[in-house]
């Protein structure tokens, strides 16, 4: 008997966010309530009993949390602003902003966060427009700099993939090229491009541990400053840990919920 082979094709994700399961992945799925509610389960356990330092590490930290979340947030929100400029810039026909847009791309892809960090705080902090640059702001331009070139990918996928057909229905119909973005590609992009846009919120608020370096006290700088005073550095970073591994697994539930509701009428 000559062997058959499958033709079906294999979707692989790769991200930096957490497993989420499908609902026919019970090993995944089984694995994810098992981490998201341990981690609860030992932060709750150590802060009973071991109130000192565990219960004191964890009133220390929330002021972090916030500046963590705000750093994400104006970072993402800048980011988004960013990537679709280039995205719609690697998709022009004008060369010129074709090749500004991919540039771009290829250095701040090509350089770690923690180096654009340290450029624009310490190197740009010569120059006499970022000689008063305060260290959230510094933080906040690194980070959404750089995410804005992957987001630039995204958005570049995102509209590449919809269908050529509806630009020449919309052109059809008398809408110019930046009506036909606006109205119809782009409002048809947004159900592609909204979940690797949510992974990247994940890896961009991970990545916003970099931003202690620059005194900005986030979740990370919160732990290390209780460490430096009480020498409890095992227990703090611990702590630390179990906090950021809750708040990822969380939003990445979230992200897989979204998804899940972007695809409802999606047949295998």
């Amino acid at each position: 008997m000559n062997p058959q082979y499958s033709t079906k094709a294999v979707k692989i994700d790769i991200g930096d966010g957490a497993a989420i399961p499908l609902k026919k992945d019970s090993g995944l799925f089984n694995a994810w309530w098992l981490t998201f509610f341990g981690a609860i389960g030992i932060i709750i356990y150590l802060c009973v009993t071991q109130p000192e330092p565990y219960w004191r590490i964890l009133q220390f930290l929330p002021d972090g949390v916030l500046v963590t979340f705000q750093v994400t947030f104006l970072s993402i929100m800048l980011s988004l602003v960013l990537g679709l400029i280039t995205g719609l810039g690697r998709l022009s026909r004008n060369k010129v902003l074709n090749l500004i847009a991919s540039t771009y791309v290829e250095v701040i892809r090509g350089i770690p966060l923690l180096v654009q960090l340290f450029y624009i705080y310490f190197a740009l902090g010569r120059l006499e427009l970022f000689k008063d640059l305060p260290p959230m702001a510094a933080a906040v331009l690194a980070m959404g700099i750089c995410y804005g070139a992957y987001m630039g990918e995204v958005f570049r996928a995102g509209i590449d993939s919809i269908d050529k057909g509806q630009a020449e229905a919309a052109r059809s119909l008398g809408f110019n090229r930046l009506q036909t973005m606006m109205y119809v590609v782009l409002p048809q992009a947004w159900r592609t491009i909204l979940p690797p846009v949510g992974n990247e919120f994940i890896a961009l608020l991970k990545d916003s541990s970099l931003v202690s370096i620059l005194a900005v006290s986030d979740l990370l700088r919160r732990g290390r400053e209780f460490a430096s005073e009480s020498f409890l550095y095992f227990e703090a970073y611990t702590m630390v840990a179990l906090v950021y591994l809750v708040i990822t697994l969380f939003l990445s539930k979230a992200v897989s919920k979204m998804e899940q509701r972007l695809n409802y009428y999606e047949r295998d």
